[in-house]
């Protein structure tokens, strides 16, 4: 029998499974919605293609042979291997159901992610997520990963990309540091004057640019500039204290240490209590954590709807959020 014969012997060899396991071909009959008879040709079709008995009849059991048991052991392993393809397949279609896996940056997960992640599980009961909270650029299709959050303004290609929400990065300070400084930020430069909180991953993290944005007023009390410049601007900044953490920079603004960069979403509900206050609004300041928040996904036009529901959800959800 040559290998690839079996396609032909597909329903005699899961028809022979069913009679094993039942012990009977009535009962087997019974599942398949065939007669007896039927299921025992079928059987026999099979002992003919393969060249052996499988089965022992007696009036009252049916028995295996030696290579029955082998055969058993082995179909077995193929109706299950074909039954588990099946649930593969029902993630793909159908209701939404199975495992996503989820990267994100870690300040922009427990800020603005965790929430709408745990709306969603609630929601959708059959769905399962491994939210992966790294900070690193995260290759999808390398790492097994089914979508990727990043801040970008430039969504990389091959890769499908769905905006979520834009992020800034804010320059704070704290109403005490202001006061006691006793000199003003209205402009980018003025910082150079000041004591800053880089991040000091880099060597070129204690050099600031700036940029005005669009619109931005030409000067006035919340340090918007003063039109001088109207171009790019670099401020080389100093201070006690670099930390890559957005909280804890956050935290360190709080205290007085200085002025600091901080994405908005992070920083949000510090303003608003009055704890920090924001400078230079009308300038932009060049960061990897800025931009637009992406979801990105493997390009394919079959989305599997777990893929496409949690899409939708984290869509309509963070879509109104931002400054």
């Amino acid at each position: 029998m040559r290998t690839d014969d079996f396609l032909e012997v597909v329903h005699e060899l899961v028809a022979f499974v069913r009679v094993a396991e039942a012990g009977s071909f009535s009962a087997a009959a019974r599942r398949h919605g065939l007669t007896p008879s039927a299921v025992s040709r079928q059987v026999a079709r099979l002992e003919k293609a393969l060249g052996v008995s499988l089965l022992r009849r007696t009036t009252r059991q049916l028995h295996l042979t030696e290579a029955g048991r082998e055969v058993l052991e082995r179909g077995r392993a193929l109706v299950a291997a074909a039954q588990a393809t099946l649930r593969v397949a029902e993630g793909h279609v159908g209701g939404p159901r199975g495992l996503v896996r989820l990267s994100a940056p870690k300040a922009f997960a427990r800020h603005v992610l965790h929430e709408p992640l745990l709306a969603f599980l609630r929601a959708c009961p059959e769905v399962d997520l491994h939210l992966l909270v790294d900070d690193r650029p995260v290759d999808a299709l390398r790492e097994g990963v089914d979508l990727v959050v990043r801040m970008t303004d430039d969504p990389p290609p091959g890769m499908a990309a769905r905006a979520l929400m834009s992020v800034r990065q804010w320059v704070l300070a704290s109403p005490a540091y202001l006061a006691s400084s006793g000199r003003p930020i209205l402009r980018p430069e003025d910082l150079a004057a000041h004591r800053c909180l880089p991040l000091g991953e880099q060597a070129g993290d204690s050099l600031w640019r700036f940029a005005r944005r669009a619109g931005g007023a030409s000067h006035g009390g919340d340090g918007d500039g003063d039109g001088e410049n109207d171009g790019t601007v670099d401020v080389t900044v100093y201070g006690r204290y670099a930390v890559n953490h957005s909280e804890m920079r956050l935290a360190a603004i709080e205290a007085g240490l200085g002025v600091g960069c901080v994405p908005d979403f992070v920083a949000r509900d510090a303003l608003q209590a009055g704890r920090v206050v924001r400078l230079l609004s009308g300038w932009t300041v060049a960061s990897h954590y800025q931009g637009t928040a992406y979801l990105l996904f493997p390009a394919s036009r079959h989305l599997p709807p777990k893929l496409r529901v949690l899409i939708d959800h984290l869509v309509a959800a963070l879509g109104s959020a931002g400054t």
